[in-house]
């Protein structure tokens, strides 16, 4: 009774004091909170952490994303989605090749979706539409071949390599979901129109 309590009162603190509270850390280093984005008590409470801390805390999130752990994995992807910064770029880039499909869905969106962005980070062509294809092509998970409909659809209008890629995905991939998706970003889709 009383631990419920001293949590409940934890839970009334201003909104800074109130999540390090939540989080139940003695340390709260932005290591250490990285660290409770593997704990499935802590992990929204850490992202929430993390994602009010901005540009202070991507060193650390940049470290998680070589943490032994999927799920920190995963969430530094998707809390550099938000706080992307051009030297994480290439980062997220290694990250399409984690043998986890959770988190190359993480870092596809990451790297293809430009309404998550706080600020002008936004990889370039050059940098990110060949690793784009070839989860198009090759990734063994229908819903990493999805996510890269829209990595790949960025660049629709400027590229007949991508172009080409969506025409093939939309005729030819083996999951209705991932040709639904290719329809909407090839020319003549509902995408393809509107951008």
């Amino acid at each position: 009774m009383v631990e419920w309590l001293r949590k409940s009162r934890c839970r009334a603190r201003a909104d800074g004091d109130r999540m390090v509270c939540m989080l139940g850390l003695a340390d709260r280093s932005d290591e250490r909170v990285v660290e409770a984005l593997g704990s499935a008590p802590r992990t929204s409470s850490a992202y929430r952490e993390l994602l009010a801390r901005g540009r202070a805390a991507v060193p650390a999130i940049r470290a998680g994303l070589r943490h032994w752990s999927p799920t920190v994995r995963e969430q530094c992807c998707k809390l550099l989605d938000h706080l992307l910064v051009e030297d994480a770029v290439e980062e997220m880039i290694a990250m399409l090749d984690d043998p986890i499909p959770s988190v190359r869905v993480a870092a596809v969106h990451a790297l293809s979706c430009d309404r998550c962005k706080t600020d002008a980070c936004r990889p370039t062509e050059a940098m990110v539409l060949a690793p784009g294809l070839r989860l198009l092509r090759h990734d063994p998970d229908a819903h990493v071949r999805a996510m890269a409909v829209e990595l790949v659809g960025r660049f629709v209008h400027a590229s007949t390599e991508a172009e080409t890629a969506l025409v093939r995905a939309r005729e030819a991939d083996p999951s209705p979901a991932v040709r639904k998706k290719a329809g909407w970003y090839a020319p003549g889709g509902t995408i393809y129109r509107r951008s």
